[in-house]
């Protein structure tokens, strides 16, 4: 089977994991300070601060900007369901946003959608590619609303010459298994280049504290650990090698690919850099993206969908209000179909893949 996604694993991670259990220190450690300067000096901003997961990321970063209960927030509906977890455990009410022909927040929509009581926009740059900064950003200052990155899918995108998560009030990272960066477990990091929005967000993950016995805030427990950082910093020294060899991947199934009737291939927004967390196709219909992942299935090879549906169709978010009308957000989510992309997947496992796609549309 080539799977969808699969961690890469050298001996130097495995040899920082013993060294940090030798050390006995595992909550909060040298090992955790020193992958968020790295990842700080990565990204080009002043504080990143290491989390539990990207979800709490989300939450932390907008409970440190200001979020107040009933606060109305942008978000794209076809994104991962916890981006709107982090906006709902931080209090605000989730506004759905369709998306645009690049998968991301289509900021003729999000306009259409501020009312009196938005205060934020949450773009998620999806799948590895860049949402519309060069629109939403200039929206966001109209109407006096922060922007807060939703970074878990696109560590080392670019818009231009700047990485994302660098360029909102904050961003949010994830280092889940399957994302471009992982540390063999969950975890995340809220990234911004505001002072008090980092102090507020390390005194929030580690139940308030201002020191050991100052508790300034009713906070969580959402710390980060030492055996996970020390993989993060193994990880974050192979990055743009694991990008590059994704970007490969994505060229090669674009000229495999390319030209097949009835198959949409992701594009890359201009004066972006798409680091192509996943390879969405798109078909023309439901039935026939079922089809084809049954097809490749045969073939041994494992796909995945996203997102079923898009958020605003939830169960959870029906209990709470109804759905707003987000045609291109519930076509996306009736016919794309992701093909396997890690840095580790060989040129002849991507070969097989195109002629797999390949062989279904030659059939239909």
């Amino acid at each position: 089977m080539i799977p969808l996604s699969r961690v890469t694993v050298t001996d130097e991670m495995k040899r920082a994991i013993l060294a940090v259990v030798d050390s006995g220190r595992f909550i909060l450690g040298p090992e955790t300070k020193a992958f968020e300067l790295e990842m700080a000096a990565y990204l080009g901003v002043k504080h990143a601060v290491a989390v539990s997961q990207g979800t709490s990321a989300i939450q932390l970063a907008l409970m440190a900007i200001g979020v107040r209960p009933g606060d109305e927030v942008l978000v794209p509906a076809m994104t991962a369901f916890p981006t709107i977890e982090g906006v709902m455990h931080a209090g605000a009410i989730p506004v759905f946003v369709d998306q645009d022909r690049y998968g991301c927040m289509d900021p003729d929509d999000a306009a259409a959608r501020i009312t009196s009581r938005t205060v934020g926009v949450v773009p998620v740059h999806l799948y590895g590619g860049v949402a519309d900064l060069d629109r939403l950003l200039p929206l966001a200052e109209r109407h006096g609303l922060w922007v807060m990155e939703d970074c878990c899918q696109a560590i080392g995108a670019m818009w231009g010459d700047r990485k994302v998560g660098s360029i909102g009030r904050a961003g949010a990272l994830s280092f889940y298994p399957s994302k471009n960066l992982t540390v063999f477990g969950d975890g995340g990091m809220v990234t911004t280049n505001d002072d008090a929005l980092a102090a507020t967000v390390r005194k929030l993950r580690d139940h308030g504290r201002a020191d050991k016995y100052t508790h300034e805030l009713v906070g969580f427990n959402l710390r980060f650990n030492d055996i996970q950082a020390a993989v993060g910093r193994r990880q974050l020294a192979l990055i743009e090698s694991f990008t590059e060899r994704r970007r490969t991947i994505a060229r090669r199934y674009a000229a495999g690919l390319s030209g097949v009737a009835g198959l949409t291939l992701p594009a890359e927004r201009p004066n972006t850099r798409m680091v192509f967390h996943l390879y969405p196709l798109r078909v023309s219909d439901r039935a026939t993206r079922d089809a084809l992942a049954a097809h490749l299935k045969a073939a041994g090879i494992e796909t995945g969908i996203h997102y079923p549906p898009p958020n605003h169709r939830q169960p959870a978010i029906l209990e709470r209000m109804l759905p707003p009308e987000l045609p291109s957000s519930e076509a996306a989510g009736a016919t794309l179909l992701s093909l396997p992309m890690f840095p580790g997947l060989g040129d002849t496992d991507v070969d097989e893949v195109i002629a797999a796609v390949r062989g279904f549309f030659a059939q239909c």
